[in-house]
């Protein structure tokens, strides 16, 4: 087994290969590492960049289309076969330099995730850098992660602790929610160097906000109630339920007393409030039984455990 499985996921970034790996090489010389670049469907020379550089340290996964990076993200860590697992940006913003510094951490205060924090970004301010501090706020406030700054890739894990999740859709900024979701406790954080991207262009934009906004609900469920939708679907659902009622019963009397009740806005609302609880309870019901069928046909256990110790008899 390698100290070290570093991935690297690339889309369109032929420019950078070369310079990366020459970067990669002096840093990490004196670790037992594999580097695994993931070429996320490029459709310029990326590859054939990678397959130039002369050191078998490094290997290449091509995927058959671009997917996404949290699906290549996937894709280099089921690869990955080092004791430690590190992620880091194809496109030369994260410094390499910075891993050794942080593996040390990883194996002297047996950290389960050390995250990079951008101290000094490169970054425009209106387009990068605000919309990131406000995500990173909301993220913090809803999870209760105490993570400067999720959206910063380089990163390094135990493999235990990498490989207990599943990425997919665009959950790549929320690993340390989902790691931490599996029963990973020690999680910190470090200031790492931050680079101006030199070639090519971000593949960022504006538009990511809604998805961030997305994923961010999914996290909060995850958080709160993976293990017992019924509880957040029911509980909206007798409420609204019993709203519902409440107004037909109040429309019931009105009629029974003789007044007109045809035509009135709160007949829809009664009418709307009782569908809309019997649906909230009906997807509760549906989600709890997948929940079920989930752990007991996976084998799974709705818990981890963290350490069995044999006591000694005094």
């Amino acid at each position: 087994m390698k100290k070290l499985s570093l991935v690297i996921c690339v889309y369109n970034e032929e420019q950078s290969i070369q310079p990366l790996a020459e970067q990669i090489i002096k840093a990490l010389q004196d670790i037992d590492y594999e580097a695994i670049f993931v070429d996320d469907g490029s459709s310029d020379r990326t590859r054939e960049e990678i397959k130039k550089i002369n050191d078998g340290h490094f290997i290449l996964v091509e995927l058959k289309r671009n997917y996404g990076q949290s699906s290549a993200l996937q894709a280099g860590i089921d690869q990955a076969d080092g004791e430690y697992v590190a992620l880091i940006d194809g496109d030369l913003q994260n410094d390499p330099a910075n891993i050794p510094n942080m593996l040390r951490m990883m194996e002297e205060e047996e950290w389960d995730m050390v995250a990079g924090v951008r101290a000094n970004r490169k970054d425009g301010v209106f387009l990068r850098k605000i919309p990131s501090k406000i995500a990173n706020y909301m993220i913090r406030r809803s999870t209760g992660i105490k993570m400067r700054d999720l959206g910063c890739t380089l990163k390094i894990f135990t493999k235990e602790s990498i490989k207990s999740i599943h990425i997919y859709g665009e959950l790549h900024r929320y690993i340390p929610v989902l790691i931490a979701l599996e029963g990973a406790t020690k999680l910190t954080q470090i200031d790492v160097n931050h680079r101006p991207r030199e070639y090519g262009h971000s593949k960022y934009s504006i538009s990511r906000t809604t998805r961030v906004i997305s994923d961010l609900i999914l996290m909060v469920f995850f958080k709160k109630y993976m293990q017992r939708p019924m509880h957040f679907f029911g509980s909206i659902g007798i409420v609204t339920l019993g709203l519902g009622i409440l107004i037909n019963i109040y429309l019931l009397i009105l009629k029974i007393m003789g007044n007109d009740i045809w035509g009135k806005p709160l007949v829809l609302l009664g009418i709307l409030l009782v569908m809309g609880g019997i649906q909230f309870i009906t997807i509760g019901i549906i989600a709890e039984l997948q929940m079920r069928t989930y752990f007991e046909s996976q084998h799974k256990k709705p818990y981890r455990i963290k350490k069995v110790t044999h006591v000694k008899d005094n």
